[in-house]
């Protein structure tokens, strides 16, 4: 694993790198690379014995090496020395204020990018419209103890993909980008494109890990289907296949009693409807939907706290050796008359603790649901395309302990990080998926693949 290093900047005019003592290499590198840029150099050994870096400001200037930095990681290949690595963070909806150059989102892409120095990256953010493809620079953003900034670097040694939304992911500007970085110039791109939720189930019902997990799932496709998955299973769900934030969610519930149905919904607010028959019901409520884009999911009698439903978000980053590691657990209540948890529903976001009061459930579910993470996250990894390197995963628990996948997420939300007690994770999530960047894919390949067209 490449190792941290403090970094300094001393002025002269030749190209000159002085790599700490500690750092073992046999002392014949010629030149250093910084993302794609290589710059032939002086590569020596720390004369005095130091454990640090040492550039020179033309050195640094010629690489474009932002000198803010105060703590990179150095590693090798086998004709180079190599620094960083530099990681693009590539996403859409700038604007032109400088205190917030990506809008309400600036305050969670600040936190990422303010980890730089305690994982030893150069993180920045871009979109598009900051590429000079001829130069082979990007004009990026970074985050420094100043403020936001802006400072043109060159192309990074891996790319982390944070697109807001699948509009913005399916512009014809998005996917030359992607295609001309990533094909083109060689360079990683982890965590590309949302995931479909139909898509997912039937890569997955194929592998005896994961079925356990998943509740039976299908596209729209009559009313007599879902009258038979009603009958069986008592209430389903009926969601868009590429949907998120609970948004478009419907419960379709049949009371044999008063052999009557019910949808619940929200929208500007909780709704409730009754229906004598399931026509009236799908002509009434899905009358303006395109119902060929929806799914439709087995209910699960869930278990509840006060009678109000509970599900749990799992999140499962890969860490800096490449493997899969839990790094929260959250439980989530359903408000009120919501058919789904989110918050923005009048959801309410909980700790294992605060649901569980025994310590031995407590342990119980903690376990079941970290297996049920670590087994589906290996199966995405194994059956989806893409270098995938974070997933949040929503579980349900039924009355009979077993638990039950109804989303996974590649871009997972923070919401759950408003919680005081949580708040600890939301650095340790931030930290992983930056370090991830080491084995995406690994550091002598990428570097290798990276800088060599780019051979001064």
């Amino acid at each position: 694993m490449p190792k941290r290093y403090k970094i300094e900047f001393f002025e002269q005019k030749d190209f000159v790198c002085y790599y700490p003592t500690g750092f073992t290499t046999i002392d014949t590198h010629h030149e250093i690379s910084f993302g794609s840029k290589v710059v032939k150099a002086i590569c020596k050994k720390q004369p005095n014995g130091r454990n640090i870096i040492s550039i020179s400001s033309a050195l640094a200037k010629q690489l474009y090496l932002p000198t803010f930095i105060s703590t990179i990681t150095l590693f090798e290949n086998d004709i180079r020395l190599v620094i960083g690595p530099l990681i693009g963070i590539f996403s859409s909806g700038f604007t032109n204020f400088p205190v917030k150059p990506i809008g309400e989102r600036s305050a969670v892409f600040s936190k990422l990018l303010s980890m730089h120095s305690s994982v030893g990256v150069v993180p920045f953010i871009f979109g598009q419209e900051h590429i000079d493809w001829n130069q082979k620079l990007i004009k990026g953003f970074f985050f420094t103890k100043e403020g936001w900034t802006q400072m043109t670097v060159p192309f990074p040694n891996v790319i982390y993909d944070r697109l807001p939304n699948r509009r913005s992911e399916k512009l014809k500007t998005s996917m030359k980008v992607k295609d001309k970085l990533e094909k083109e110039n060689f360079i990683p791109w982890y965590n590309p494109g949302f995931f479909n939720k139909l898509d997912v189930y039937e890569r997955l019902f194929n592998d005896r890990k994961a079925l356990l997990y998943l509740p039976e799932t299908a596209p729209f496709i009559s009313f007599d289907q879902i009258e038979r998955m009603l009958s069986k299973y008592g209430h389903i769900y009926i969601k868009p296949m590429n949907g998120s934030l609970g948004l478009g969610v419907h419960q379709i519930i049949f009371d044999k009693m008063k052999n009557a149905y019910y949808c619940r919904y929200h929208d500007s607010k909780n709704h409730l409807l009754k229906f004598q028959t399931l026509e009236s019901l799908i002509n009434h409520v899905f009358a303006n939907k395109n119902l060929d884009r929806m799914i439709v999911q087995q209910g699960i009698s869930l278990l509840r706290e006060n009678n109000r439903p509970i599900d749990f978000r799992v999140h499962a980053n890969k860490n800096e050796h490449g493997n899969w590691k839990i790094t929260v657990i959250a439980a989530k209540v359903a408000g009120l008359g919501s058919p789904t948890t989110h918050v923005k529903n009048g959801g309410e976001i909980k700790t294992i603790e605060e649901v569980f009061k025994d310590k031995e459930e407590q342990i119980k579910y903690k376990k079941k649901l970290e297996y049920a993470a670590l087994d589906i996250a290996n199966s995405i990894e194994k059956h989806l395309d893409g270098i995938i390197g974070e997933i949040g995963f929503d579980f349900g628990i039924d009355t009979k302990g077993n638990v039950w996948l109804f989303e996974a997420n590649s871009k997972p939300g923070r919401s759950i990080f408003s919680h005081p007690n949580l708040r600890e994770f939301d650095f340790l999530t931030r930290k992983l998926t930056l370090s991830y960047s080491f084995r995406a894919p690994s550091t002598t390949a990428r570097a290798r693949a990276c800088t060599l067209p780019l051979v001064l």
